[in-house]
């Protein structure tokens, strides 16, 4: 399989960033999209909202369903999946992108940003994914994917942040267990994560990166296309890197995903592996 044609995502946070993107590569493929995402209405302070999302994913091609969902709502996520689903005639794949960033240690941690990464990160892609599983158990080829790291119980990425690092790690050690609980139904759960640190909307959050040392979105939605791709009773329980994925598939040309080419890359975060010194 090499086309995401008819086949319905779901995906979380699709409003913009790598969300979007992945959105939009399925699209062209001629893919429906619902577009799960609290952005209801423009932010002054982030791009994009599920209403234009949807029109950028229309007019790449595929078909497109503007959902508000706080994936911290059960309610809201249980009905949104069933809203997909009818609206769609069912849902083939779940992608798990929603996440809340805050980069600071225990003392400078408010317990309300502890709370949110927690609901939003391993919570809601629990939930998210729970919502959609009756309907994945009965597509062709279901996959569910998390944007999430390596799992790694290393002290150094835990030491500067620990509250993310716990939420983030959440979300690979569901990849852990749903892979495996879910491969006698045929159902592939994978992680995928950048090489390098992606322009969005996160890299303000992180001390010293700019976007000229940043890759785009883009690299992340073709890696995510060439795994949503395989036959998922193949390939399951893997924790994929988008540079490690798409030079599987033959891609020898990174320059075009940098900010900047020519530009030194930086290492994305939970990585052991060096960043190539430029793109």
């Amino acid at each position: 399989m090499a086309s995401l044609s008819g086949k319905t995502l779901f995906i979380t946070g699709a409003s913009r960033g790598i969300g979007l993107a992945i959105a939009l590569r399925a699209a062209r493929d001629g893919a429906n999209v619902a577009v799960a995402a609290k952005s209801g209405v423009p932010n002054p302070k982030l791009p994009g909202t599920i209403h234009t999302a949807a029109a950028a994913i229309e007019e790449a091609g595929g078909k497109a369903l503007a959902l508000k969902v706080d994936i911290r709502e059960e309610e809201q996520v249980r009905a949104a999946a069933a809203q997909a689903a009818e609206h769609f005639g069912g849902i083939d794949i779940v992608v798990n992108n929603a996440s809340a960033i805050w980069l600071a240690g225990v003392e400078d941690t408010p317990m309300k940003r502890f709370d949110l990464m927690q609901q939003v990160n391993t919570r809601g892609t629990f939930l998210t994914t729970q919502a959609c599983l009756p309907y994945l158990k009965r597509a062709t080829n279901p996959h569910v994917l998390m944007l999430a790291p390596p799992p790694s119980l290393d002290p150094k990425w835990f030491a500067p942040h620990t509250a993310y690092t716990i939420a983030k790690m959440g979300m690979s050690l569901c990849v852990l267990g749903m892979s495996a609980e879910f491969a006698p139904l045929g159902i592939a759960v994978n992680a995928l994560w950048p090489r390098t640190v992606i322009a969005t909307a996160a890299i303000a959050m992180i001390d010293g990166v700019k976007p000229e040392h940043c890759r785009t979105p883009q690299i992340v939605a073709d890696a995510a296309h060439a795994i949503l791709t395989q036959p998922a009773r193949a390939y399951s329980g893997r924790f994929a890197i988008d540079e490690e994925v798409l030079r599987a598939a033959g891609v020898e040309d990174f320059a075009r995903y940098a900010v900047q080419p020519g530009q030194p890359l930086l290492p994305d975060l939970f990585l052991d592996v060096a960043a190539p010194a430029r793109s």
